[in-house]
């Protein structure tokens, strides 16, 4: 017997919000979907701070779910419709040392060197903006903290920084001198950004040099502490970002996300020639968004096509790390500052077998 979408809603109508309604009546249910004898859905409140106070609820759902007849697994996600309100600063009596990010950057003789403490460094990068790299690469980050792994993420992408919201990080780093940066931790994951140090609504209007300054900051001013991977997520394109990263630094190697659509492609295949002009060792490939199944009737379409990052990685003689499918509940989950490879979705396990696989060939 397989459970119908209005027996769950039906469930679902019986749980009361404490001020009145309950979460259908509320408008509160997102991307319900049923395959086979597995549910999932999101339950979306109005704010974050609403949020924080529904785990009871989200739990009494997913229970009264699991309790129908024809239910042998349930996957719910707690998310909100907008974010928090900003946390009051701590009164203090003496100031905090002051801690600027954004100079030019310092010399360095002798090459590339190591970041302390870190054994590998993994840059995750584009040819072009919204493939998904930055999704991929929080959620990489978290499975192979699942996986056991020490890891760290830098998020790189100074101009864009969104690791923050999708990591649900959104406290300033502290400094005990000034000059150490003490990085912030969440999902198992130790993470710095850019985006923590500056006004989330303005713009960073800055020259390659202070780029260049700010990444060096980033990578030898966080006190990162013992690491099996650093994460880099690179901004997209081929710029300073990345040629300051791969020049000043040992970089283990690189992975390149690309949706597989031929004009996606087009600038993948020129980030896979500046990683190799800078004779940093590419790992593989990732194709993301690369098919769409339909959480109602299942039905699969290819909107962006499919399989133009496997024949491209082919062609290359570099592997496939990965092939993902687009998702609203990843989506939905980096939009709730918790990544979808913290859970145990399908989505879940597809982030876990490309962090098995690197894990696997020694990478990470």
């Amino acid at each position: 017997m397989t459970v119908s979408r209005d027996d769950v809603v039906a469930g679902l109508r019986r749980i009361g919000l404490p001020d009145g309604g309950d979460l259908v009546s509320r408008d509160m249910i997102r991307a319900l979907g049923i395959d086979g004898d597995s549910v999932r859905f999101v339950i979306e409140a109005p704010t974050a701070d609403m949020a924080r106070q529904m785990e009871p609820l989200r739990q009494a759902a997913e229970a009264v779910v699991g309790s129908m007849p024809g239910v042998t697994s349930v996957n719910v996600i707690l998310t909100a419709h907008g974010p928090s309100a900003a946390p009051r600063p701590a009164p203090t009596t003496t100031p905090p040392p002051s801690l600027t990010i954004g100079r030019h950057p310092t010399p360095q003789t002798g090459g590339p060197q190591s970041v302390a403490g870190v054994d590998r460094i993994l840059a995750i990068g584009s040819g072009k903006g919204g493939v998904g790299k930055s999704t991929v690469a929080s959620n990489l980050a978290v499975a192979l903290a699942r996986a056991g792994r020490r890891v760290g993420l830098l998020d790189a992408d100074i101009y864009g920084p969104s690791q923050p919201r999708m990591m649900g990080v959104n406290k300033r780093p502290g400094s005990p001198d000034g000059k150490t940066i003490i990085p912030l931790h969440a999902h198992g994951v130790t993470m710095m950004s850019i985006g923590l140090m500056m006004d989330p609504d303005k713009a960073v209007v800055w020259r390659g040099p202070m780029l260049m300054g700010a990444l060096q900051q980033m990578l030898g001013q966080v006190a990162w502490g013992r690491l099996d991977v650093l994460l880099v997520d690179l901004p997209p394109g081929t710029g300073d970002v990345q040629l300051t990263l791969c020049q000043r630094s040992n970089v283990t190697g690189a992975i390149v996300v690309s949706t597989p659509q031929d004009v996606a492609l087009l600038d993948a295949r020129k980030a896979i020639d500046m990683f190799q002009t800078l004779k940093t060792p590419i790992l593989g490939l990732i194709e993301n968004m690369s098919t769409y199944i339909c959480p109602n009737c299942g039905h699969e379409a290819q909107i962006f096509g499919h399989g133009g990052v496997a024949a491209e990685a082919q062609k290359l003689g570099l592997p496939l790390l990965g092939s993902l499918p687009i998702d609203l509940d990843t989506r939905l989950a980096g939009d709730a500052g918790t990544p979808i490879a913290a859970g145990d979705s399908m989505m879940a396990r597809a982030y876990g077998q490309i962090a098995q696989g690197l894990i696997a060939g020694g990478m990470a």
